[in-house]
């Protein structure tokens, strides 16, 4: 279990190696408000353009704009387009562009008529040869490749059809990989999946998918089923199906099923999201998360790319703000006085689908074991509650003398914390009606109690939920800090 923070801090200390079909985006935005008296079709009053680097290019601009380094290898022509992504490319300190020149075809180059007023696309015009490098040509992707590989935590093949991962190009680097122990993520566009024979993961879209299994699966169940078949015939660990608004499902060879709904966000543009996905899943993946925790990375991070205009890419300070929102609320806003306005925060959340966690305690003198918990805790989940003892309710567990702050103050320290996004305050001694109330996907506690002694571990079993004991710290306890602080008064 990783937290944020820390997953974010490990991604600017690695570095992806990344193949795939480069092209130039261009983005031409106007306004449309009358028909050609040429030809039933509208005219666009062209109002600005804008160039972006697009294509697996714009998997090493998210790599980078997340703060990791990549090594990038593609094919550009010997014309203007491919000098600008050139330029572009090489204007990012963070990607080390490894660019092969064929003089023989164009710069891929698609260019996308979009109006202003419905932000919808109206037209698109590729300039593109998408025929298979040639041999001399995929030496030469294949050498470049195989001399950055040592210096690559993991690989990313991005697969656009435009003829840069050829069979042959595909299967050396995969390959090489192999033998070099680095996982490799696939972007497919082959619906034969078997060309990326011994990827780690690849992501189709549901199109993709659908097409290369020939099935009509929609719910994770059907997806899990029809993807088994081809995980066998990929020879993969596990396959992603991105399906836009519909979130994202990952199948394990042995045949586990995740589905992560998609986040909520208000959709401008779809160019580039897959692109995001993948950037986001390798990366995170490199950084040490588990397959969950980078595929949810991966949907946050492709909320935030939906959510611009053109070829986008996504910081890491916009992902953290997808996944932590509730950092950005007052700690007056995450204490909740009742259950019904408990009950609309859960609601919102499971409405989102989002994973819901909860802990409990007195959290009397906040201390380093409690924020190590709490910390820990909130990487289980997409949102964590924490149920708080009321002062009536320490007292009769702590005695007299206890609670040393009041419920509100204790209530605002834990608010204050990050990792926490809902105070509750509950009378009774033990938070098992809170529990049952909330109904949470995991119940965490700190690893001095056994999983029989954790209040509602029953409850949330049966309701197909889980239990999880964090390792506490040795020699922190808020006993002996009041003890010791007596004393030291005394």
């Amino acid at each position: 279990m990783i937290d944020f923070d820390t997953l974010s801090e490990r991604m600017t200390q690695r570095t992806v190696l990344c193949i795939g079909d480069l092209m130039l985006d261009e983005f031409v935005y106007g306004e449309v408000s009358r028909v050609s008296p040429e030809a039933p079709a509208p005219v666009i009053a062209a109002q600005r353009s804008e160039l972006n680097v697009g294509g697996a290019g714009n998997v090493a601009r998210n790599i980078a704009a997340l703060g990791a380094t990549c090594i990038f290898v593609g094919l550009i022509g010997q014309d203007a387009a491919g000098e600008t992504l050139k330029s572009d490319l090489t204007q990012d300190a963070l990607i080390e562009a490894n660019l092969i020149v064929d003089p023989s075809r164009p710069t891929t180059r698609k260019v996308r008529f979009v109006s202003e007023h419905y932000a919808t696309h109206m037209l698109r015009a590729d300039w593109e040869v998408a025929l298979a490098a040639a041999p001399d040509v995929e030496s030469k992707l294949i050498a470049a490749a195989i001399k950055a590989l040592p210096r690559a935590d993991i690989v990313l093949l991005s697969d656009y059809a435009k003829g840069v991962l050829t069979q042959r190009v595909i299967r050396e680097i995969i390959d090489a990989a192999h033998q070099a122990n680095k996982r490799v993520i696939v972007d497919p566009k082959h619906l034969n999946f078997a060309v990326y024979h011994g990827a780690s993961i690849l992501t189709p879209n549901r199109k993709e998918f659908t097409e290369a299994t020939r099935s009509r699966a929609r719910t994770p169940q059907e997806i899990g089923l029809a993807a088994r078949e081809a995980i066998e015939i990929a020879g993969c660990e596990a396959m992603l199906i991105t399906q836009s608004e519909n979130g994202m499902t990952l199948v394990a060879r042995n045949g586990d099923v995740l589905h992560v709904p998609a986040y909520p966000a208000k959709v401008r543009d779809v160019s580039g999201a897959g692109d995001t996905v993948a950037a986001t899943l390798a990366l995170a993946l490199a950084s040490g998360a588990s397959d969950e925790e980078a595929v949810r990375a991966a949907s946050a991070a492709a909320a935030v790319a939906v959510g611009k205009r053109g070829t986008a890419s996504v910081t890491r300070a916009e992902l953290r703000k997808k996944i932590v929102p509730q950092a950005s609320l007052t700690m007056e806003e995450k204490v909740v006085s009742g259950w019904k306005e408990l009950d609309a925060r859960l609601d919102d959340w499971r409405r989102a689908g989002l994973r819901i966690g909860f802990t409990n305690g007195c959290f009397d003198i906040l201390h380093p074991g409690h924020v190590r918990v709490l910390t820990q805790a909130r990487a289980t989940c997409d949102r964590l509650v924490v149920g708080l003892n009321s002062d009536s309710s320490v007292r009769r567990l702590k005695g007299e003398t206890r609670p040393v702050q009041a419920e509100l103050a204790r209530a605002e320290v834990l608010a204050a914390l990050e990792a926490v996004d809902l105070v509750v305050i509950f009378e009774e001694d033990t938070p098992l009606n809170l529990i049952r109330q909330i109904k949470p996907s995991v119940l965490v506690k700190g690893g001095d109690y056994t999983r029989e002694q954790v209040v509602g571990h029953e409850f949330v079993a049966a309701n197909g939920g889980e239990v999880v004991l964090i390792d506490i710290l040795p020699g922190h306890s808020t006993t002996s800090l009041v003890n010791r602080a007596r004393q030291n008064g005394g």
